[in-house]
C-alpha cells in the first residue's frame, strides 16, 4: 500500500490578497485548480528530465475533451523527479521543506486549519488523520501551534428551501455516534497545545445541541454555509449565543474529494498528473484509489488584515 501526500503549496500569488466575504466559489474547485496548478508547476521546474521514451497516446479528444486528434504524453519529466518517496509515502509534488515558514514571527498571525474527513475514509482511522494533517500545516507554517481547527464531517450539508427547512433537514443528517467517538482525537491535539480552539462545521441547532451534551470540550465556532438560504435560523443564532459560540459564514463543499476526482487529477489525461495508470497498457501506479482526508489552511496577519499563506493538502491510500 501507498500513501499519497499531494500539496498545493501557497497559493497566494502576487503577494498577500486582502480579506473579501465569501463568494459564489466553492472550495472544491479552488482545491482541484490549484492542484493541478502545483502539478504542472513542479513538472515544468522538471522539465529537463522529461521521459524520451514516453509513448504518444492516441485518442477521441483534444484540449477540449472533443472531436478527433491526438496528443503527446514525452512532455512530462519522469514521475520520480518531482515527486518524492518516503517509505511509503508519495509526495505529490516533492515538498522543498527548507522554504517552509511564514515571513514574521507566528504571534503575528491569525492561524486557522480546516480538516475535512472524507466518506470514503474509515472512522478509526479519524485520530491518526487528524495528527497527520495537523503535522504538515505546522511544518509548512513553521509554527508550533494554530489558533483555530474547524472539523468538517461527511454527509453534512445546510440547504434547503429557507434557513427553517436547512435546520430541519441537518438534524437528519451526519452520524451523531461517529462525530462524538472522533472529537476526542481533536480534544487531544487542544490539550496538547497544538490547537488553541476547536471549532466544527454545518451543525444546526439539534445536532448542535445534541453534540455538546457528548463532548468535554466544547466547539469556539461553528461554520454555516447558508448559499442557499436567507439567514442562519434565529433557533441556532440563540443556541449559539447562549453556548458563546461563534457562528461563522462560509462556502466550502463538505465533499471536496472523490474518488473519481482524485483519479482524474492523478491519470494520465489532458489534466492528469500521470501519476495513476488508466489503462492496462499505461505506465504508473495502479490499485484502488481511497481519499482519506484535506485539510486547508490560512495565515493572516493580525494587524493588516491580509493573508499571507493558504493552500491545501490532502491524502489517499493506493492498495494494489
Amino acid at each position: 500500500m501507498t500513501k499519497l501526500i499531494l500539496s498545493t503549496g501557497n497559493i497566494v500569488s502576487g503577494g498577500p490578497s486582502i480579506i473579501r466575504k465569501p463568494g459564489a466559489y466553492r472550495s472544491n474547485l479552488e482545491f482541484t485548480n490549484s492542484l493541478r496548478s502545483s502539478f504542472l508547476a513542479a513538472q515544468q521546474d522538471y522539465a529537463d528530465d522529461v521521459d524520451a521514451d514516453a509513448p504518444i497516446h492516441e485518442g477521441n479528444g483534444n484540449a477540449n475533451g472533443n472531436g478527433n486528434g491526438f496528443h503527446h504524453r514525452r512532455d512530462r519529466p519522469l514521475v520520480s523527479a518531482w515527486t518524492a518517496r518516503e517509505d511509503d509515502t508519495l509526495y505529490v509534488p516533492r515538498i522543498d521543506w527548507s522554504l517552509a515558514g511564514l515571513q514574521e514571527e507566528s504571534s503575528q498571525y491569525d492561524i486557522t486549519v480546516k480538516l475535512f474527513f472524507l466518506p470514503t475514509a474509515p472512522v478509526s482511522q479519524r485520530a491518526q488523520y487528524a495528527r497527520e494533517a495537523l503535522d504538515l500545516v505546522l511544518r509548512e507554517l513553521g509554527v508550533l501551534d494554530v489558533d483555530l481547527l474547524v472539523v468538517s464531517f461527511p454527509g453534512m450539508s445546510f440547504d434547503g428551501d429557507c434557513e427553517w427547512e436547512a435546520d430541519k433537514l441537518n438534524a437528519t443528517q451526519g452520524n451523531d455516534e461517529e462525530e462524538s467517538a472522533t472529537w476526542p482525537a481533536v480534544e487531544e491535539l487542544h490539550r496538547l497545545g497544538l490547537v488553541k480552539n476547536l471549532g466544527i462545521a454545518e451543525f444546526g441547532t439539534e445536532k448542535l445541541a445534541r453534540f455538546l451534551k457528548r463532548v468535554q470540550i466544547r466547539p469556539a465556532v461553528n461554520q454555516i454555509n447558508i448559499k442557499n438560504c436567507c439567514n442562519v435560523p434565529p433557533p441556532l443564532v440563540k443556541l449559539a449565543k447562549e453556548q458563546k459560540i461563534e457562528l461563522l459564514v462560509h462556502s466550502d463543499c463538505t465533499d471536496i474529494l472523490s474518488r473519481g476526482t482524485l483519479r482524474e487529477l492523478l491519470g494520465q489525461g489532458l489534466q492528469g498528473a500521470g501519476i495513476l495508470a488508466d489503462s492496462e497498457t499505461d505506465e504508473g501506479l495502479r490499485g484502488d484509489l481511497t481519499p482519506q482526508w484535506v485539510v486547508k489552511y490560512t495565515a493572516v496577519v493580525r494587524d493588516r488584515g491580509v493573508i499571507e499563506n493558504k493552500g491545501y493538502f490532502a491524502s489517499a491510500d493506493l492498495t494494489e
